[in-house]
């Protein structure tokens, strides 16, 4: 019989490493059609399918694996704010490189190829260098180029030239987080059939978007006018799903052979891609995690991040000096090389050092929450609600509340005659209440006292 999930899934153990790895690469293949000329300048994909491309398959798989591992974490024992603080760790600081990279030392350079001197790059008076880090420093890439740069470059015959086209996806995926740390700061989390029913909300919106049954949605929600923020959080809810029923999602050989007979049918052959092949990919995704034997594959670091947010600037850089004119597989083994060295130096010299601040508490701010710890647990006793919350809080109450309930129940055997034990232990159990009799023994204030329950005193 084919495990569930819950029981196959390894936090320390999975191929999840190796799997965002790949995923990164099909994006750099993806992107060498409009960065370098390859396949008629367009993406990788939409050769054979109308309705996404290699890349865009990619970062879907990225967002479903995020929305699985973040799920996890936030239902974890880590606070609100020390969920919020660990995922700005893994976002801002190598993003912040990616965009000072590109503003200090690949643009300039591209400049300079471009014009025979450094002149003239700080003051240009279109898309400004000066202005570049502060425009895009929030994940919202505002400003795409710089100096009006590459102009004789292959991007520039097909799109807009942008110096990392690949970036604001990142906007999205801190939307994700977001979204599940609200989840679980009410309760959503700990109460599935609520959290599914906001999935299938973001499914039933995708679905009506992409078969083109309704344009906006932005008269229900003005946070759904963005059309990439259904598309991306969708997969990404996805992944909230697989985390929060995994004790019922089978892992079986089986049935990812006929996800991924479905994801290469709908993509290939015919349509329905974003409607329902996308999510039988997602599950090959999962399964690929728990069945590969690739469970040491970040052993030098994780790259895939890096990966992700520098292959862009790298390819634009590379097409300033013509690197495509290698042709395509030494086109291919120079980017891949340098994105490994990029990847590697920011996984080691910044991503991991950042990531080693995730317990890290300034001491004004410990001082502060010291100080207002009491009003603090006032206001949680109040409205955290543990049968359904899942956070930190939520967690400890409930622990609390059943180790004081032993404690009764070992006070009150303790306090009894032996007499009266040996008599309580062999007193028939009480009869079963008839069908349709209440089962809730916390209908009256008395009930809930003893119970521990809200409401009780």
């Amino acid at each position: 019989m084919a495990l569930n999930l819950q029981e196959a899934f390894d936090a320390r153990r999975n191929s999840i490493g190796f799997l965002r790895w790949l995923l990164a690469f099909v994006v750099i293949f993806s992107h060498a059609g409009p960065l370098a000329g390859f396949y008629d300048s367009h993406s990788l994909g939409t050769q054979w399918s109308s309705e996404q491309s290699f890349g865009g398959v990619a970062v879907a798989g990225f967002f479903c694996l995020s929305g699985f591992l973040i799920t996890r974490s936030r239902m974890g024992r880590s606070t609100v704010f020390r969920y919020f603080w660990r995922r700005v760790l893994r976002i801002f600081p190598a993003f912040w490189a990616a965009l000072l990279l590109v503003v200090l030392v690949l643009a300039p350079i591209a400049w300079w190829k471009s014009n025979g001197t450094i002149r003239g790059y700080v003051s240009a008076p279109n898309d400004s260098p000066l202005t570049y880090f502060a425009d895009n420093m929030w994940l919202k890439m505002n400003q795409l180029n710089i100096a009006d740069m590459g102009a004789g470059t292959p991007l520039a015959g097909c799109c807009t030239v942008d110096w990392n086209g690949s970036a604001w996806t990142l906007f999205y995926e801190f939307k994700g987080y977001i979204l599940i740390g609200l989840f679980g700061l009410f309760g959503i989390l700990g109460h599935r059939i609520i959290a599914t029913i906001a999935f299938l909300g973001m499914l039933t919106m995708n679905t009506l978007l992409f078969l083109g049954v309704a344009g906006n949605f932005a008269a229900i929600d003005p946070l759904m006018s963005d059309f990439y923020s259904i598309m991306l959080l969708t997969p990404f809810m996805f992944g909230m799903m697989l985390a929060l029923w995994a004790d019922r999602i089978p892992i079986d050989d089986r049935l990812a052979l006929a996800a991924a007979a479905i994801a290469i049918f709908t993509y290939f052959i015919a349509s329905g891609w974003n409607v329902y092949g996308q999510f039988a990919f997602m599950y090959v995704i999962i399964w690929a995690a728990v069945r590969l034997p690739l469970t040491r594959w970040e052993k030098y670091g994780d790259l895939s991040y890096g990966i992700y947010i520098y292959a862009w600037p790298i390819q634009q850089f590379g097409a300033f000096f013509g690197v495509e004119r290698l042709g395509w597989f030494g086109y291919h083994l120079v980017i891949i090389v340098a994105c490994h060295l990029a990847a590697y130096v920011s996984w080691h010299c910044i991503e991991k050092p950042a990531m080693d601040l995730k317990n890290w508490t300034p001491r004004w701010l410990s001082a502060l929450m010291a100080r207002g710890r009491p009003l603090n647990d006032r206001i949680k006793r109040i409205i955290v609600d543990p049968r359904f919350s899942t956070t930190h809080y939520a967690n400890r109450l409930r622990n609390d509340r059943a180790a004081l309930a032993q404690d009764r129940r070992d006070d009150h055997l303790t306090s009894q005659d032996p007499d009266e034990r040996v008599h309580a232990s062999e007193s028939p159990r009480p009869p079963v209440p008839p069908v349709g009799a209440s089962d809730r023994p916390t209908d009256r204030p008395a009930d809930r006292d003893r119970a521990g329950l809200p409401g009780g005193r």
